[in-house]
């Protein structure tokens, strides 16, 4: 199959204006929303141990921390806007490349913003009781608009005009909210050590740290499906591969972004759970209040003022999660429409701020649309399947692309090359294997999401030879 080349003018115009400490926040901001406060409680709900929670958080960072690596490779290598969309595409075809950016615009990308969104404006609510989602302004039920969806849709209008205004302003936003919600998960740790450590929870949870752990198969299975979680708390650290034509040096800073941000955040989470071992019983984190685990944590220390302490967390985190997936889901639309795969407009970029505005604006109104039908969270459970499988198709293109362009120059090479990355495939197939026999219902819709791009490309295909 021949390799289809990088247009020589697949990025006129663009920036680069992010440096290294502005690439490692993108990373860290995208991976960071809402997860890590809340995912814990359903991941111990299903594992019902203590140990295996934490073996569920430390296998997802591990598998995530190995992805990284590999893609650092790959950054490196090719170093253009759309990031994994073009390593897709360089190593297995159009095709393969198209399935990926057509999953992430319907909804990998759009629908986990929408979600994020939402979920910023659902702690606002703590402050605001008039923001609801029981507040109907139009409407009702399905067919309606409430507060909180009123409130998430004017922040994602709102970020996307920042990020039109060109990079670095973007890049602004992102380093500063990152900056805080990284304090807060540090405040978290530190006061949770030093203030929250409850004698009767330690004693509960450590001195029978892998009760229902019976290390075989079924176990196995348990752990593997109940992952779900904790990947997804950590997914979205690719997308800093995706504003990769407007990094500086990136043949250097992309690989270190991806290794400084995914071991920062991996770290934080794993000492965040071990907090909540530390404060909270194993069925209280099961049983805390919609979920909230770090909320019923602060609360242990602080009393009734923790609900307003993490909603305000939440509500930094989501805000940076926000505007770092805006920033760069564009960026893939961009090269897409470069590509002829894609809206023709959405590979223009402003010739002022050198920003792609149409494929900001696009991917905002598709967003608004799905946080208008309220289906983003169903959607979501449907694409993680999707979403591990082109990661291993991605780092399945590191051993092709090592095979097929020997001669291509690889400024950095993925540590642990074969073995790290053979295992992170054999480790996520299981995953997926797990899935589909376990969770069908989530698995093959997501299946049929990505299918659903064949016929698609075939017919775009078609129109651009006819015109």
């Amino acid at each position: 199959m021949a390799t289809v080349k990088q247009p020589a003018a697949i990025q006129p115009g663009f920036v680069k204006g992010l440096g290294l400490v502005s690439a490692a926040t993108l990373v860290m901001g995208s991976m960071i929303g809402s997860g890590i406060f809340i995912v814990s409680a359903d991941v111990a709900r299903q594992v019902k141990s203590p140990g295996l929670l934490i073996l569920c958080w430390l296998t997802g960072s591990a598998l995530t921390i190995i992805a990284a690596l590999s893609y650092g490779e790959l950054a490196a290598a090719m170093p253009h806007a759309g990031g994994q969309y073009v390593y897709l595409r360089e190593a297995f075809g159009r095709l393969s490349g198209f399935l990926y950016g057509w999953t992430l615009f319907t909804v990998i990308q759009t629908g986990t913003i929408a979600a994020v969104a939402v979920a910023f404006a659902k702690y606002t609510g703590v402050f605001w009781s008039s923001i609801s989602a029981d507040h109907y302004l139009l409407g009702s039920g399905k067919i309606g608009l409430t507060t909180q969806q009123l409130l998430a849709i004017a922040i994602l209008i709102l970020l996307t005009a920042v990020n039109t205004r060109g990079v670095r302003t973007g890049a602004f936003v992102q380093n500063v909210f990152t900056f805080a919600k990284v304090a807060s998960l540090l405040g978290l740790v530190g006061f949770g050590f030093l203030l929250g450590r409850n004698p009767a929870a330690i004693a509960a949870n450590f001195h029978d740290f892998w009760r229902n752990a019976d290390w075989n198969w079924a176990t196995v299975a348990l752990v593997g499906t109940a992952m779900v979680g904790p990947l997804f708390s950590s997914d979205a650290w690719n997308n800093v591969t995706f504003t990769a034509g407007e990094v500086r040096d990136p043949q250097r800073n992309l690989p270190l972004s991806l290794g400084l941000g995914v071991g920062t955040v991996s770290i934080l989470y794993i000492a965040s759970n071990f907090i909540y071992l530390s404060v909270l019983t194993l069925p209280q984190i099961q049983t805390a209040p919609e979920d909230r685990v770090a909320t019923a944590v602060v609360s242990a220390m602080f009393g009734p003022v923790a609900t307003k302490l993490m909603a305000l967390a939440i509500m930094v985190s989501t805000f940076g999660c926000c505007n770092g997936m805006i920033l760069a889901g564009a960026r893939v639309y961009f090269t897409m429409a470069r590509d002829r795969l894609f809206f023709r407009r959405a590979g223009t970029l402003d010739p002022v701020h050198h920003t792609p505005v149409f494929a900001l604006t696009i991917q905002c109104v598709w967003t608004i649309l799905l946080t208008l039908s309220g289906q983003y969270n169903d959607l979501l459970d449907y694409v993680i399947f999707a979403v591990l499988l082109f990661y291993i198709l991605t780092i399945a293109g590191l051993f092709r692309l090592r095979r097929t362009r020997p001669e291509m120059e690889r400024p950095y090479r993925a540590v642990g090359y074969p073995v790290l990355p053979v295992l992170y495939m054999l480790a996520a197939g299981l995953i997926e294997v797990l899935l589909l026999i376990h969770k069908p219902a989530f698995t093959v819709r997501g299946l049929i999401l990505v299918l659903l791009g064949v016929p698609v490309y075939f017919l775009r295909r078609q129109k651009e030879e006819r015109s």
